[in-house]
This record gives structure tokens, sequence and C-alpha cells, in this order.
């Protein structure tokens, strides 16, 4: 699984996920439990959008049409190797 997608919340990323879901690219909200901690931990970062590294570069390009901004894609090795909680 890569990061394709940095959100600023939860219904950022589920909204993004629902887009990668009906272009037919399978998708998973990293860090959606994490959000119970805000003040606990860190504020940035934890929640992402995850698809399967075969997927990534068409869903780069899914993303990057629902022009929501150049910072909240998420680099190509951001999180190398990165798991799903």
């Amino acid at each position: 699984m890569r990061s394709v997608y940095e959100a600023a919340n939860l219904i950022d990323a589920h909204l993004v996920r629902q887009a990668l879901e009906a272009e037919g690219i399978p998708a998973f909200v990293r860090g959606e439990a994490l959000t119970g901690g805000i003040g606990e931990l860190g504020v940035f970062g934890l929640v992402g959008v995850m698809v399967p590294d075969a997927a990534w570069p068409q869903a780069r390009e899914v993303v990057a049409a629902l022009q929501l901004g150049e910072q909240a894609l998420a680099d190509d090795e951001e999180f190398p190797g990165a798991q799903p909680a």
C-alpha cells in the first residue's frame, strides 16, 4: 500500500477514498482511529488515503484531477513500504 493523499480531516479523506473507489481503485483511509488522540498526538499527517502499489499511478491521476491542492498529494517516497495499521 502507498499513500496517495494526505488529508486535512476524515471527511476530506473519505471523499477522496470514494472518488478513487468510483474509478475502480481500492482505497483505505489510514489513521482514522488516531483522530481521537488529537491533543495527545501531533496534529499533522495523521489521516491519509492509501492504495495498492499497482494502482498508485492511476490513483495519483484521479487525486490530481480533483484539484484539491498540490500540497495534499502524497509524495512518491513519503511512506516507502507503509502498511495500514
